[in-house]
């Protein structure tokens, strides 16, 4: 696995940690939040777990094509952590409102 790709993961990776715990020590009940918040970073991980694999199993391609796969890599993982941020700001806006 490449540089960049490792650096990503790990960037996704205390995105969703630094989300996690912004939601657990939210001001609403705890239960309702540990569902949603895990219900959410299970499909993550999933999605994450699906990157890794296809990163592993085409290891071995000639250079061209690892350089594409690692562009669309990037790029998914891009939208895919925009995604993540909408998510934790809509859940940070309905605390807030719940909260008022």
């Amino acid at each position: 696995m490449s540089k960049s790709s490792r650096s990503l993961i790990a960037f996704l990776t205390g995105c969703a940690t630094g989300a996690a715990l912004g939601i657990l020590y939210a001001p609403d009940k705890g239960n309702v939040l540990r569902t949603q918040l895990t219900y959410r970073l299970s499909k993550y991980r999933e999605k994450l777990q699906d990157v890794i694999e296809d990163l592993i199993d085409k290891k071995n391609q000639p250079d061209s094509y690892a350089r594409a796969e690692g562009e669309r890599v990037v790029t998914d993982a891009r939208e895919k952590a925009e995604k993540l941020l909408e998510d934790v700001d809509r859940l940070m806006a309905q605390i807030k409102s719940q909260t008022t």
